[in-house]
């Protein structure tokens, strides 16, 4: 897939993942629109990417478990862009404890973050990559999706949720030439895990957001008549 002059619409995309990955779809030429709940966060990224590889890029603040936010907000990305060829869903939250000692509202929060998010986000785009006939859907998901463990119950249900939902929608848009691809990476070296204490050796030596996106990248890059459901990395045990 030529990705220059394709459009795209990444979600959490101030910092981290999502930010290495808007970084990484700019160099190929690549107009943005960035989302996120904070719109400091995206001002600077605008600018630079804008300055740097000549892109256009657009922002629009939303909390992606509010549909209307999200649905106002992909409407005033898709009237800039004028298409939406690819979506990114990567915006995503963690916490961790026992079923029993975790606080219930938080432990909802991830799931309408995490699942409820990416629902909302791809069912607002898919009306335009229909109608375009093409499109890619990339869901960031995690190891945590595949393997549960103690402690990781609401993550975990969120990212085994995000895989179901991956692939049912996968078999329902295939006909339209929309790829829905998951990726599950493991511990990645950002805010996320640092403020979960999930940090694994040093810093260093964990994978990088710069790895996600270049998986991402890799995939989008795959010829169009190419489906596949997930594609995974792990970190190399530094120890």
């Amino acid at each position: 897939m030529d990705l220059k002059e394709k459009s795209a619409i990444i979600t959490g995309a101030g910092k981290g993942i999502g930010l290495a990955v808007a970084t990484s779809l700019a160099k190929e030429g690549v107009n943005l629109g960035l989302i996120s709940r904070t719109e400091s966060d995206l001002t600077a990224l605008r600018d630079s990417l804008t300055k740097e590889y000549g892109v256009n890029v657009y922002t629009a603040t939303a909390d992606v478990s509010i549909r209307s936010e999200v649905e106002t907000a992909v409407a005033s990305l898709k009237k800039e862009l004028g298409a939406i060829d690819i979506l990114i869903n990567n915006a995503g939250i963690a916490a961790f404890g026992t079923v029993v000692d975790m606080d219930p509202e938080q432990w909802e929060s991830i799931l309408r973050i995490n699942l409820m998010g990416t629902y909302h986000m791809s069912r607002a785009v898919l009306p335009t990559m229909i109608e375009q006939n093409c499109g890619n859907i990339i869901n960031i998901s995690s190891t945590a999706g595949e393997k549960g463990f103690a402690t990781g119950s609401a993550y975990c249900a969120s990212k085994f949720a995000v895989m179901g939902l991956t692939e049912s929608l996968l078999q329902e848009v295939r006909k339209n030439n929309i790829r829905v691809v998951a990726l599950t990476p493991s511990t990645v070296n950002t805010d996320l895990a640092r403020n979960n204490d999930l940090k694994i050796g040093d810093e260093d030596r964990m994978m990088q957001p710069e790895d996600v996106a270049e998986l991402a990248l890799a995939t989008l890059k795959l010829p169009q008549r190419v489906f596949i459901k997930t594609a995974g990395i792990w970190t190399t045990n530094p120890q």
